[in-house]
């Protein structure tokens, strides 16, 4: 494995190069060399602004791709099977993540229809299933960086399972193009010459591949004519165009641009992401694999911070699962990281296991990677706030967050936060249709230590406090008096409560007294900033709002689905599909032992139940009331299969209030309904130990769902 603290900028630096190439190329996609050069002239900066980058399919796939190596196995034994089981699992029916444009159109679309009907990978995405139009499309290199990312120094091992990921939705040239990047990007980590990580990534794919073929052809331009990058393109267009491919997105033409901005940005980060956008055609994408690549050459270190700055490590993800679709950058890392180590045998440093393995206890941001911010920010009056990452002190290791208050006075009100949840206000777009639940609940408390740097004579508080999103209103712990340099623990309980969905945590700071007090600049430190896990809300439906988005796109808040019809209606959760299940997520991803109640009132006949221990679409357990007079307790399995684990009779009536309760203990299960027991069930087979909940209906039922309660069991 590469040095510890080298893999680590180096991995920071290829994530945020993916998010930066793709946030620099997302609203120019599909524009034409002309038209970006008749825009802009010469881009040397994000052409556009964003309040909050929404999400996008091609950070999407490298997220949540690397999650079979979790749920699956973490070696070169898995399978494309399992690897397509992922994609099933993260990704919802028919909007987000990625282009739904219809079967034979979008190859993903494609692909994921294949897969969940039984016709596997790799055949789901071959060539002998879909045509060679549809298999050579763009997605295969896309959306494999991860593979790299996770085998670093290691661009063979990164192709084999880039080949098996890619082989899910493509095959072909689509194919070799995944395998070609994640070996630039595994290659990028010992190696920094552009023309030798290109010449060791072409050994992993066939010498007569046209792929290889395109990819030496401007090599060998750029030999000829090193300097302008504008008459290399002019040499790709005529060779390499649009014009000589089938299909919505050809990955040839678009893979002569990642070459081209390789080799003229010459190593330079702005420059090679520049170059990338300016040659048009799918933007976002080329920019991010260019930008993964060079982000992984340079490292964080190597990023000027003009460029990381509008990011602030946040990112936004449209999976199925709301409450992973609000991350922060070192989070990620680390989690690939964790990823990096089990793959390579090696034993996987303490911060890095007990972040990935204790998700379920806790959340820590410990700011240890440097210029990390995990997404911190400020809200102030009259006040000018910086928030920067410093090694000038630290509670725990070696960095920690250094928040600087420039003419901070008496009356000033000051607020550093971390935001648990978005709504649609925070965004400029709806791009791949971001869903959210909160990564914090009522219940839970979280800490933090804090540091000041200040004139002494000042009398310096700070008071945690929430913002409840259904209200706007802000809820205050006990304000504690800062003692200089000297380290304070801060903690906040957040009780249990009713109709509350937190969207920030954090504290305000303001003085008492600075009359006559000289003191231009004050400097807070904060550092292990811990979200202890274990909610206790309840949530009643009969004035809940739903975030509207745009026309096509709305959910109830806090809310993700998976598939169907879900609406507030007449003060209850409506849903209802045909067919197949209908289906809507809430929660916390990696609880594990909770009780989760709620009454349910059947419309029709049909399956109408509660989901629990949802893992994904196609992993997770639901308890029901099903005609003819039973309750089911099912199993999703495989692609979406529901297996029957235990059924019971029960007589129940359309449009009868039942209050069904499941309480879950490692992988024993009990139900309840109207407070009397009514199963319990232990699954002695690959139990779903962790996971969020919700409601699930199928076999056309219409059911509506009064509230729920949730109360852990983990603390």
């Amino acid at each position: 494995m590469v040095d510890y603290d080298l893999f680590l900028d180096k991995l920071y630096g290829g994530w945020l190069g993916k998010i930066i190439g793709v946030r620099h190329g997302a609203n120019i996609e599909g524009w034409t060399y002309d038209k970006i050069k008749k825009t802009f002239g010469e881009l040397n900066y994000y052409p556009f602004d964003y309040k909050n980058f929404a999400a996008d399919d091609d950070i999407n796939g490298p997220l949540f791709f690397q999650r079979a190596l979790y749920d699956y196995k973490c070696n070169s034994d898995i399978t494309p099977k399992e690897m397509g089981l992922c994609m099933l699992n993260y990704v919802p029916e028919n909007h987000g993540f990625f282009w739904w444009g219809g079967y034979g159109i979008s190859t993903e679309h494609t692909a994921y229809l294949n897969v969940k009907n039984g016709i596997f990978p790799p055949v789901s995405g071959s060539i002998g299933q879909n045509g060679r139009t549809m298999a050579e499309q763009i997605g295969g290199q896309i959306f494999s960086d991860c593979w790299g990312l996770v085998n670093p120094g290691n661009p063979y091992r990164a192709a084999e399972y880039a080949e098996k990921m890619a082989s899910v939705t493509h095959d072909g040239e689509g194919k070799y193009g995944g395998m070609f990047i994640v070996a630039c990007v595994a290659e990028a980590f010992v190696e920094s010459n552009i023309e030798s990580i290109i010449n060791e990534a072409l050994k992993v794919i066939p010498e007569n591949c046209e792929y290889a073929k395109c990819v030496r052809d401007v090599l060998n331009y750029y030999h000829d004519n090193p300097k302008d990058f504008r008459k290399c393109f002019e040499f790709v267009e005529k060779n390499y165009g649009y014009q000589f491919y089938e299909g919505v997105c050809h990955i040839i033409p678009n893979a002569c641009v990642i070459i081209i901005a390789l080799l003229y940005g010459g190593g330079d980060f702005a420059k090679t992401i520049n170059i990338s956008s300016m040659c048009g055609w799918d933007t976002d994408c080329n920019s991010g694999n260019a930008g993964t690549i060079i982000g992984v050459i340079n490292g964080k270190s190597g990023i000027p911070e003009i460029w990381t700055e509008p990011i602030n490590d946040f990112v936004c993800a449209s999976s199925v699962i709301g409450s992973l679709n609000i991350l922060d950058v070192p989070s990620i890392v680390t989690y690939s990281a964790y990823l990096a180590y089990k793959i390579e045998g090696e034993k996987i440093p303490d911060n890095i296991r007990d972040s990935v393995e204790s998700s379920h206890k806790y959340k820590v941001y410990d700011f240890e990677l440097e210029g990390s911010t995990h997404a911190f920010r400020c809200d102030s009056n009259k006040v000018k706030v910086v928030i920067k990452n410093t090694d000038d002190r630290a509670y725990s290791g070696k960095r920690s967050l250094k928040i600087a208050l420039d003419k901070f006075k008496s009356g000033s009100e000051v607020y550093i936060y971390s935001k648990t949840y978005y709504k649609p206000e925070d965004f400029d777009d709806s791009r791949y249709d971001p869903d959210f639940s909160p990564i914090f609940y009522p219940g839970e408390n979280f800490s933090f230590y804090i540091s000041g740097d200040y004139n002494e004579k000042l009398s310096l508080y700070v008071r945690p406090y929430f913002k409840d999103a259904m209200s706007g209103e802000k809820y205050f712990g006990d304000e504690v008096e800062l003692n200089g340099e000297k380290w304070i623990n801060v903690k906040y309980d957040v009780p249990a409560l009713k109709n509350v969905v937190v969207e920030e945590i954090g504290f305000e700071t303001y003085i008492k007294n600075s009359e006559n007090i000289n003191e231009d600049t004050i400097c807070l430190y904060i550092d292990d900033f811990k979200l202890s896990k274990g909610g206790n809300y309840s949530i009643d439906f009969s004035n809940y709002p739903i975030e509207k988005w745009n026309v096509m796109h709305s959910t109830p808040r806090a809310f993700t689905y998976f598939r169907g019809l879900w609406d507030i209606e007449e003060g209850v959760l409506s849903g209802s599909y045909f067919g197949e299940s209908a289906e809507c997520y809430t929660g916390y991803y990696y609880s594990r032992d909770y009780e989760f109640s709620s009454t349910v009132v059947p419309q029709n006949e049909g399956y109408h139940g509660l989901s629990f221990r949802v893992q994904g679409a196609v992993r997770s357990y639901s308890i029901g009331l099903l005609t003819p007079n039973q309750i089911v307790l099912y199993k999703k399995i495989e692609n979406g299969k529901f297996e029957v684990l235990k059924s019971v009779p029960f007589n129940w009536s359309i449009k009868e209030k039942y209050n069904i309760k499941v309480v879950t203990l490692n992988n024993h299960f009990e139900i309840y309904v109207n407070d009397e027991k009514v199963m319990d069930y232990t699954d002695e087979n690959d139990a779903y130990l962790y996971g969020c909940i919700g409601f699930c209906g199928k076999d056309g039922a219409h059911t509506h769902y009064e509230g729920f309660s949730f109360v852990s069991r983990d603390r």
